[in-house]
């Protein structure tokens, strides 16, 4: 095989798993927008939030502590103990779900039958309350974060794939990261459980329901608060997935919350109330933006292509399909 052609699907492969981490927090706006009709601003920092909260419930730090310090005059920072990993994703879920439930109570219940843009506004504000109240709560310093997933190349498939060169050529094989490789293999299991939630459970029904007349669901019987609360939690969770993988691979830091803003061209082109077109968005967003990079910007135009070049084929795309590949579709009566 060519070495141009195994480069290319090198990058391929690679801007898949890419493509699968921007599905993991595109995930959680569909959910919140299909429960509610609201595209959650917050989802971006609710995965700074839960990665900065698994690192410091794994490391023993106190909360609040430079405040404490602030106040007191005292020096505490740590209770002197570690938590396994399993046990601080376990607590940090509970912190989510109890997150979620604040927000459901104090924020969310009274704005029923609101207008979308004033829902909007609100998580606006969420975002930056949270942006806040983390850095106060752990700390703004960049944090490593590790659970035990694997990361690097994978040595493997570099000696397999050194053997598909021509005969005399050097290649030394792809370089594939395993951190890339779990976050896939985590992200299929993720998606089809929330699939089969939403398709094919009494929740997910209702949850349909409230997302399209929050009058109409309270007419027959339909809990808003309850749904809602789920909801947020299972975007909470999905929050802490995408803060794992992305805080892994890069670290906990501020940058962490804007890749937010790549999963909008994601469901731009999935669609917004589509679990499945979230993935299907990521893997076209990830690979497409690699491709071009490697195949166009790097020879043509000089690189770094991969800031805009996700934002560019999502407006192309609304061009012709407004409500993406897998959205609702638009039926007007005239």
């Amino acid at each position: 095989m060519p070495i141009w052609l195994l480069n290319t699907l090198e990058v391929s492969i690679n801007g898949l798993m890419t493509g699968v981490l921007y599905s993991l927090v595109a995930l959680g706006f569909v959910l919140i927008f299909k429960s509610s009709g609201v595209f959650n601003y917050a989802q971006g920092v609710m995965a700074l939030f839960a990665a900065q909260t698994l690192v410091g419930i794994q490391t023993g730090q106190v909360p609040f502590a430079h405040l404490i310090n602030a106040i007191t005059g005292l020096h505490v920072s740590k209770f002197g103990f570690d938590l396994p990993s399993i046990l601080a994703i376990l607590l940090t879920t509970a912190v989510m779900v109890l997150f979620a439930w604040l927000v459901v109570k104090v924020v969310m219940v009274r704005l029923v039958n609101q207008e979308p843009i004033i829902l909007f506004m609100a998580t606006i504000g969420l975002a930056y309350f949270m942006e806040g109240f983390g850095d106060l709560m752990w700390g703004a310093e960049l944090k490593t974060l590790d659970v035990g997933l694997p990361s690097g190349g994978s040595f493997w498939i570099e000696d397999v794939t050194a053997q598909w060169a021509a005969e005399g050529e050097r290649y030394w094989g792809m370089y594939v990261d395993k951190l890339d490789i779990w976050a896939t293999i985590i992200a299929v299991f993720l998606v089809a459980a929330l699939t089969i939630f939403s398709q094919y459970t009494k929740a997910g029904t209702a949850m349909r329901a409230v997302a399209d007349d929050h009058q109409a669901a309270l007419s027959v019987g339909i809990s808003l608060n309850r749904i809602w609360i789920m909801v947020w939690s299972i975007a909470g969770f999905v929050a802490l997935v995408a803060g794992i993988m992305w805080g892994a691979k890069s670290g906990v830091q501020f940058s962490l919350s804007l890749i937010a803003l790549k999963a909008l061209p994601v469901l731009m082109l999935g669609g917004f109330t589509s679990i499945p077109g979230a993935i299907i968005g990521g893997l076209i967003i990830g690979v497409g933006e690699k491709l071009f990079e490697f195949l166009i910007g790097v020879p043509y135009l000089g690189g770094a292509t991969e800031n805009w070049f996700a934002y560019v084929l999502a407006l192309i795309f609304l061009v012709f399909r407004p409500q993406g590949l897998f959205g609702d579709k638009i039926i007007e009566r005239v």
